[in-house]
């Protein structure tokens, strides 16, 4: 029986793979050597300063007030309900700048394919003057040139004497709770569901029959119906409260404040450039012959963007179209430069002065915004999975 021939193994630092490991396992001890050599030295500090590190400044009083807040806050409240307040602030400007700016970006894009030459030529001029002016120089803008010079509450612009703009805001009626809330709500849901089920089943009929069945008629009928007939059942969904000039100022109501109307227009009207192009890169990126050939089966034009190009676009704009959505978040921040609460301004700004928990806030603020933003990757990445071609 013939015996194998035994393999030398070469553990000598000429061996490329040696090396290799060997590099790897400086390179850890380094970085694990500055991580513990800056952890060390902050302990020292902070015990040298008298600050005692940890979260339990988050259950000690606030003490101060904030203009805006969407969920209940006083003064006597703790830093952990601060950073509640600048979180939510936080997600409401980041939305409605994502919601305005894809909505404005989208059309802005497809005036950039437009035949006449006056609207190619004003989204043109739109695109490059935005996009190429800094966003904090757009927010100072509205925020100083425009909206601080608005007429003060008492000579304030007003809308049929339910909507009122001034130098302190827009202020706007917003609906309060009511008996017949939930039951309104109950039946919009049902409706919708029932309306997206018919949706589906009418769509199937026509893949297997050829025959179109209009969809849109009775889901109209039924999201108009079900919620009236809660409303007469119930009682009504909402009490409405009216803003009124009462002294100096406007109570009642919701207030958009101007800084988070500054802050909404110049992120949406900045991004928008961005997603403009976006957009148009998009359309592009389709192949001549998929429009050639919708118009030879005779749809118009209307239908061939809707049903035939923009389908295939999405998924070209899809991934810079996330980008762009990152950005109005990180942006954001830009905040607190006019003084709008967000968690830069209130957490990362007025806690931090207060405490003194410099390690703790600047953590927990970079945090949420990591937490946000792979929230939004996540989501958008997981619709462009669901529109992606699947080869057979």
């Amino acid at each position: 029986m013939s015996q194998r021939p035994t393999v030398k193994r070469d553990f000598s630092f000429g061996n490329p793979t040696v090396r290799a490991w060997l590099y790897q396992i400086v390179a850890i001890v380094a970085v694990l050597a500055v991580v513990g050599y800056l952890i060390h030295n902050t302990v020292i500090n902070l015990a040298n300063r008298g600050i005692t590190s940890g979260f339990g400044f988050l259950e000690r009083s606030a003490g101060f007030g904030i203009v805006q807040h969407l969920i209940d806050y006083t003064e006597g409240d703790t830093y952990a309900r601060v950073f509640m307040v600048g979180l939510t602030n936080t997600l409401l400007v980041s939305a409605l700048c994502i919601i305005f700016a894809s909505i404005l970006g989208f059309f802005i894009g497809l005036a950039r394919l437009s035949d006449n030459w006056l609207l190619r030529r004003l989204s043109t001029i739109y695109i490059e003057t935005f996009r190429n002016i800094p966003p904090l120089l757009q927010i100072f803008f509205w925020y100083f040139a425009v909206l601080r010079n608005l007429p003060g509450p008492r000579q304030a612009l007003n809308a049929f004497d339910l909507a009122f703009v001034s130098n302190r805001g827009l202020y706007i009626p917003w609906p309060t709770y009511a008996p017949g809330t939930w039951p309104f709500v109950i039946a919009l849901m049902l409706a919708i569901a029932v309306s997206v089920g018919l949706f589906r089943f009418n769509r199937k009929h026509q893949l297997k029959t050829g025959q179109l069945r209009r969809t849109w008629p009775i889901a109209s009928a039924m999201i108009i119906l079900f919620p009236l007939i809660a409303h007469a059942m119930f009682g009504a969904a909402t009490h409405w409260d009216v803003p009124e000039l009462r002294g100096f100022n406007f109570r009642g109501g919701f207030v958009m404040i101007p800084e988070l109307a500054s802050l909404t227009l110049a992120l949406s009207i900045y991004t928008s450039s961005f997603i403009a192009e976006v957009i148009r890169s998009g359309i592009q990126s389709v192949p001549h012959g998929q429009n050639e050939a919708a118009r030879s089966l005779g749809l118009p034009n209307p239908v061939t963007m809707r049903q035939v190009i923009i389908p295939q676009a999405m998924r070209v704009i899809i991934p810079p179209l996330t980008s762009q959505y990152l950005n109005i978040v990180k942006n954001s921040s830009l905040a607190a430069a006019i003084g709008y609460p967000d968690m830069v301004s209130l957490f990362a700004g007025t806690v931090l002065n207060q405490t003194g928990q410099a390690i703790e806030t600047i953590a927990i603020t970079m945090a949420v915004y990591l937490i946000i933003s792979l929230v939004i990757s996540l989501l958008m990445n997981l619709y462009n999975r669901k529109i992606a071609l699947v080869e057979r």
